[in-house]
């Protein structure tokens, strides 16, 4: 059989970034992950995961095989939230509401960022005349809840202290958990 190497495969008559990717992905690497709806607010009551009162999260991200989670944070209180200290970055999205650090002079608003950095300590603070904040996290690393004066309360990350409820995440939509 002969085969004639001037002879171009029916692809390379097209153009090259028109071609999708044809090797594999790396080992191990997460699956993408695709919410269609992650940023709508107003989204089925039942993706709402209760923290406290008046506070709830929607889990968009859980990844504990790298440390990080992405969520959508809605406060429906005015107060205190709570006061901690970050062991890695934050980047905040405020989508609906307003918010605030009391050891900062801005406030968050609709469509502001806030980028937070590893090691810092802040009291969250939802305004009197605010009936529900929304925010966007993207949180790498724990929390250290702590006092006024940096005594350690209590210690959050992605890590569960036990294992989900069964279903959490087809009832949330969220990611999976990896």
């Amino acid at each position: 059989m002969t085969t004639n190497l001037d002879t171009p495969r029916p692809e390379a008559r097209m153009d090259a970034s028109k071609i999708a990717y044809r090797q594999p992905q790396p080992f191990g690497m997460m699956s993408d992950i695709f919410l269609g709806d992650g940023l709508d607010l107003d989204a089925d009551e039942r993706l709402w995961i209760p923290q406290a009162e008046g506070v709830s999260f929607r889990p968009l991200v859980l990844s504990l095989s790298q440390g990080y989670y992405v969520n959508l944070l809605r406060v429906r209180k005015a107060g205190v939230l709570s006061r901690h200290r970050h062991s890695g970055p934050v980047h905040a999205f405020t989508l609906r509401g307003r918010w605030r650090y009391l050891e900062h002079d801005w406030e968050a608003t609709p469509m502001s960022y806030a980028f937070e950095p590893p090691g810092e300590t802040h009291t969250l603070v939802v305004p009197e005349d605010v009936g529900e904040m929304i925010t966007l996290f993207h949180v790498t690393g724990g929390y250290v809840y702590v006092d006024p004066d940096g005594v350690a309360l209590g210690y959050e990350d992605v890590f569960p202290n036990s294992p989900p409820p069964a279903g959490i995440i087809a009832r949330t939509g969220s990611g999976s958990i990896g």
